[in-house]
């Protein structure tokens, strides 16, 4: 019997995102606390990694702990500036990016991890003081994404970036377990 978890239990060690059919004002709390409280646990799991511990993989063929928080920081900022546009704009379409070669770029790919997570604790402190401040019917209000060709709520949006936060905290986690065993 084979030892390694199968490749999709490596990609989504949490599972798919599965957005609740009805989403309710506990699941806007628990969201929120999570973006609120992200950059923190994310420092405190990341603070002491040495050099090694940095290019550790998640997966075979996956990215290394490091290329995950310079993407958090990316996808992040795209995040917040998708609800500013969706906050702003009636029904906007939004820009994707293609966060693979992002990954591959010198920025995306450094040893020192500062400017990332300093990125990642300033936007998610002006994204929690929108979200802290968002009016009922804004949640409803929707921005068309084109690389899967439908509308997303607010609301929706958070929930997305929830599991995201803990999707790549459990790639990093499991990166730790693995200990560079698919760095081959």
């Amino acid at each position: 019997m084979n030892s390694i978890p199968k490749i999709e239990k490596l990609k989504f060690p949490i599972g798919r995102f599965a957005c609740p059919e009805e989403i309710t004002k506990d699941h806007l709390e628990i969201w929120k606390k999570t973006i609120r409280e992200f950059p923190k646990e994310l420092k405190n799991t990341t603070e002491n990694l040495s050099a090694t511990e940095k290019n550790w993989k998640y997966r075979p063929d996956g990215w290394s702990i490091k290329q995950v928080i310079h993407h958090l920081a990316d996808s992040h900022i795209n995040a917040l500036i998708r609800l500013k546009l969706t906050l702003t704009e009636d029904t906007p379409v939004i820009r994707p990016y293609e966060e693979a070669l992002w990954a591959e770029l010198t920025d995306g790919d450094q040893d020192d991890l500062q400017s990332s997570l300093k990125i990642i604790e300033g936007v998610h402190e002006r994204w929690s003081a929108i979200l802290e401040n968002l009016k009922e019917n804004d949640w409803n209000r929707m921005y068309y994404h084109p690389q899967h060709q439908r509308l997303f709520s607010v609301k929706e949006g958070l929930g997305i970036y929830h599991w995201h936060c803990k999707h790549h905290l459990a790639h990093i986690e499991q990166a730790f377990s693995y200990k560079g065993a698919f760095n081959f």
